[in-house]
């Protein structure tokens, strides 16, 4: 540091003091080991001349027309440099004074990173959406970039730092790369984005019930697939030739792609999203009737019908629904721990304790499997030791 100051200081003192210098009549040579400064890394530069070992060194940089700085703190015959510009050197010394002509220009340029990301949430890519890939320049803010692009099925690629493509297609899938250039700087090919567009995908709907039960709801979910691509909301609809979609005044909205209904009617959805929105295909239909009530009831009756059940005995639970010939499916609820199947007749072999709780049936007509009845009263079954 002691060394470059006092050679700074004779420097001023030679040019401002002397006019006596003697112009070293040997062209002096600037050699750069490369001419691109890799990102994060430097640039040797080495003022040659060989004839004469015993002098300074002076360093310019240029990195706008006529905008010709000095490199106060270095006056080695090698530097290491790590900005991009235009750079010269020339020699001197003090005794006897002389100095040799400024060596021919040398462009160094640097290099940045680019990167090509896709500007969605989402990174499943379907035909027929508009998607834009963008160029970004790390290390680049404020200049003006020139843009360069590499991509598959296209023989004209963009020049700005934006790639739009409208209704993708399949043969747009491939790797995309892009590269800027602007005042001495340069970015290499970025490392490949992969863009995969798939076909159309088409939505699922799932019902929990065909039947909307007396005074409640259906509860409809729709999804699509595959489960990787997001972004989706989802339109519902209500019969098939209906292209309103389903409002707060047809339906209950819970989460994202659920809703509850109490209309009976064909049902159908569909995805969409992105500007302008991308639509899937839509879902199959799914016919919502209502319930209706039968006015049978049905009766739980134990046989035999003993007031005392021991542990071992054999004992039937049955459903019975009277009043006319009508075929019907049947529907259990008990707390015991062993579940009574869809049957008119449930037949314990052998009762334990586990067989213990209420029990209480409906039938649904077969006919109609929106008719059903309402609940029996619950029979409550006691196994004893």
């Amino acid at each position: 540091m002691g060394n470059s100051l006092l050679a700074f200081i004779l420097l001023c003192t030679f040019f401002s003091g002397n006019a006596e210098v003697r112009e070293l009549k040997v062209k002096i040579t600037l050699i750069a080991n490369r001419t691109t400064i890799p990102a994060g890394g430097s640039v040797t530069l080495t003022c040659d001349l060989k004839e004469r070992s015993d002098l300074l060194y002076q360093w310019f940089r240029e990195t706008l027309p006529g905008n010709k700085i000095t490199l106060d703190d270095q006056f080695t015959r090698v530097i290491s440099i790590s900005k991009e510009g235009i750079y010269t050197c020339r020699g001197w010394r003090r005794d006897p004074d002389l100095i040799t002509t400024e060596s021919d220009p040398v462009t160094i340029l640097k290099t940045v990173l680019a990167a090509v990301k896709l500007q969605h949430s989402w990174s499943q890519i379907f035909t027929g959406e508009t998607i834009t890939l963008r160029c970004e320049i790390q290390g680049g803010e404020g200049k003006v970039w020139k843009y360069e692009w590499t991509a598959p099925n296209t023989n004209s690629p963009p020049t700005s730092s934006e790639y739009r493509i409208s209704r993708v297609s399949v043969s747009h899938s491939g790797d995309y790369r892009c590269r800027g250039s602007s005042d001495y700087l340069l970015t290499g090919w970025n490392d490949a984005f992969t863009l995969t567009v798939s076909y159309k995908p088409k939505a699922k709907l799932r019902a929990d019930n065909t039947a909307v039960p007396v005074g409640g709801s259906v509860t409809l979910t729709c999804s699509v697939n595959p489960s990787s691509s997001s972004g989706w909301k989802y339109y519902w609809y209500r019969d098939e030739k209906s292209s309103e979609a389903l409002t707060t005044q047809d339906a209950v909205f819970h989460s994202n792609g659920q809703i509850s209904v109490s209309q009976e009617g064909l049902y159908r959805c569909r995805g969409g999203r992105g500007n302008p929105v991308y639509y899937t295909e839509d879902s199959q239909s799914v016919r919502i009737g209502k319930t209706v009530t039968a006015s049978n009831r049905p009766v739980v009756t134990l046989y035999p019908n003993w007031s005392e059940i021991y542990r071992g005995e054999t004992i039937t639970v049955r459903c019975e629904i009277h009043g006319g010939d009508t075929e019907w499916d049947y529907e259990w609820e008990t707390n015991s721990r062993i579940k009574a199947p869809n049957q008119n007749e449930y037949r314990i072999r052998s009762a334990s304790s586990s067989n213990s709780g209420n029990y209480r049936c409906k039938g649904r007509m077969k006919s109609s499997q929106h008719k059903t009845t309402e609940w029996s009263d619950s029979v409550t079954l006691t196994v004893s030791d």
